[in-house]
């Protein structure tokens, strides 16, 4: 049995040797590695760590984006038997003091000046740091203060494989691979302990479930800080496919265009922007081919429903809808996205059940899974021929699911992480004697085992009335039938109704206002009365699928964007303690 995700790397290396393991841009073109090539760069830096004085269970910080490097980085920490703590590039100075500190790590390696500078006010506060490394050679550094770049570590190479397979033959499956922090919605981060056979498992579940196999051409954007794209990473691995590092996320699309990937994983923001995007192109359309397209949305809405209650959907109407109408964005969509993609993988939050519809009634096919970083990712996950929208699909071959009396989720299996780091406390209130891990979810099973996620267990809000009300699933439907929304929260804990927090997406508003003929700044935009006139109706159809103590009666749109770090995490997820707090005014005079 492989004993760590180091001899996973060996062993495929071994097999593809001369076959390309990644394809990744750098001076302006594509560049490529073999399985071969990769390894000799995960044991050159290896032998570079040893060399600076990185030791067994050490902590190293890779505080960088998504590229090539970070993945060389990461294989390097695990081969010398140190443990990796990834950092999102966005975090913000009081989140990197803090995770700093609380790791303790020996290196932190950096990707740009911005990084190397925040580290380096931060380093003023975590005295336990005693290098930085820059991956970027051409960055000015003080060596004086232990600054050094990515070519001095490698020319303390010295190769020696011998010291490398030393360290990995006291290495056990037990043993903490990386320390991945939680994004922290409502207080400090805590550092979940994640072993190698946590990862290794992963990696067998996803290959044996053949949602990635061998033949597959992956686009990869997602923060490998986070535990979603760290599974992606270990599963390449163990798959030995061709993984493809995106440019940036602001580039995906045109990668896609260029790449023409099989799959690729997301979080559910970037398919709620193209669903915005088409929707309202179609809603602000003009004519017959507006009147066609907006007749067209209408019944995809119709089949939406008879598909979420089971019911067939194949009348003339619908029939003539996907004929004219969704064939055409079935093609758009098939060419935006490289014309070779068999699925995505939705991760990391909730995926709208209308907009994953929408998706499918356009040809695209997306599988939501679910998982939390205490996880390791992936605990259940639909599948291309089981795909039940509206679910996370079933749990992963080796994971135990149950439903407590109160409605929370509970996971038990190899999966489930060693404990927080730092925090004993913490972990006795989530983890059982008998190792079931208590999510903090709220679900229920249905009749094929099909897990369905309702809201979170500390989220649920109880009205003046009694009412247990899930904000989560009103946010979701919101964004889902108003392309103009970007974030929602919802209010309404101890009060008569509920109220919402609205943050509009600047691009699709501006393009609403400029296909109306409307020349104002944005900030005149959100206060605009055509446009509240909109966002009133978009609501209201939104309310009227739900019962009236869910729905929400009054609204207060934002003048700025919800930022990563302030009221946003990592991951795109709104810090909902942290907003009741900064927008109290805002709340209270939607009841006043």
């Amino acid at each position: 049995m492989i004993p760590s995700v180091y001899h996973l790397l060996q062993e495929t290396a071994n097999a593809y040797k001369d076959q390309v393991a990644a394809r990744f841009y750098q001076e302006n073109s594509w560049k490529t590695y073999t399985w071969k090539e990769l390894e000799d760069q995960v044991n050159c830096l290896a032998s570079g760590l040893i060399e600076i004085g990185v030791q067994p269970k050490d902590r190293v910080v890779i505080f960088a984006k998504t590229r090539i490097e970070w993945a060389i980085i990461d294989l390097a920490i695990m081969a010398v038997g140190a443990i990796s703590v990834p950092i999102y590039h966005s975090s913000a100075l009081n989140d990197v003091i803090y995770l700093l500190n609380d790791s303790s790590p020996t290196v932190i390696f950096v990707d740009e000046v911005e990084t190397l500078n925040r580290c380096r006010d931060a380093k003023q506060k975590a005295s336990i740091v005693k290098k930085i490394v820059c991956i970027d050679n051409d960055i000015a550094v003080n060596k004086a203060a232990n600054e050094l770049l990515w070519r001095d570590v490698i020319d303390e190479s010295k190769r020696n494989m011998s010291v490398i397979k030393e360290r990995m033959q006291h290495i056990s499956e037990d043993d903490v691979a990386t320390i991945v922090y939680t994004s922290g919605t409502t207080g400090n981060p805590k550092g979940a302990m994640l072993t190698h056979d946590n990862l290794l498992y992963e990696a067998r579940a996803i290959e044996k479930f053949g949602i990635v196999t061998r033949e597959d051409i992956q686009l990869l954007f997602l923060p490998l800080a986070h535990v979603f794209a760290k599974v992606l990473e270990v599963a390449w691995l163990k798959t030995g496919h061709e993984m493809v590092f995106a440019q940036s996320i602001d580039k995906i699309i045109e990668n896609m265009q260029e790449i023409k990937p099989t799959i690729m994983a997301s979080v559910p923001r970037i398919y709620e922007k193209v669903y915005a995007k088409v929707i309202s192109g179609i809603e602000s359309g003009s004519g017959v081919k507006g009147m066609l397209g907006r007749w067209a949305l209408a019944q995809s809405e119709i089949a939406t429903k008879r598909q979420r209650a089971d019911r067939k959907t194949n009348g003339l109407k619908w029939s003539l809808a996907q004929k004219l109408v969704f064939s055409k964005i079935k093609d758009r969509l098939a060419e935006l996205f490289g014309g070779r993609l068999n699925f995505f993988i939705s991760g990391g939050a909730a995926l709208s059940p209308n907009i994953a519809y929408f998706f499918k009634h356009a040809g695209v096919t997306i599988l939501e899974g679910y998982g939390l970083t205490e996880t390791t990712a992936a605990t259940c996950v639909n599948l291309p021929l089981h795909n039940r929208i509206g679910t996370v699909g079933k749990p992963v071959p080796g994971t135990e699911l149950k439903i407590a009396a109160d409605g929370e989720v509970c996971i038990r299996g190899r999966g489930v992480f060693k404990g927080y780091w730092n925090s004993e406390d913490e972990t006795k209130k989530c983890l059982t004697a008998d190792g079931w891990f208590l999510t903090g979810d709220i679900g229920v099973l249905d009749q094929a085992g099909f897990l369905r996620i309702t809201d979170r267990k500390k989220e649920i809000i109880v009205n003046a009335g009694g009412k247990n009300i899930a904000p989560q699933k009103i946010e979701n439907l919101i964004k889902s039938k108003m392309p103009l929304v970007a974030h929602v929260l919802v209010y309404g804990d101890a009060r008569p109704y509920l109220v919402a927090i609205l943050v509009l997406d600047e691009i699709n508003t501006k393009e609403w206002a400029k296909k109306r003929r409307i020349k104002k700044s944005y900030n005149e935009l959100v206060k605009d009365k055509a446009l509240l006139r909109q966002i009133n109706i978009d609501l209201k159809e939104a309310n009227s699928t739900l019962a009236s103590y869910e729905q929400v009666k009054k609204f207060a749109i934002l003048v700025h964007d919800f930022v990563i770090g302030d009221q946003l995490t990592p991951t795109l997820k709104v810090k909902r303690n942290v907003c009741y707090v900064q927008y109290k005014k805002v709340i209270d005079d939607l009841y006043n």
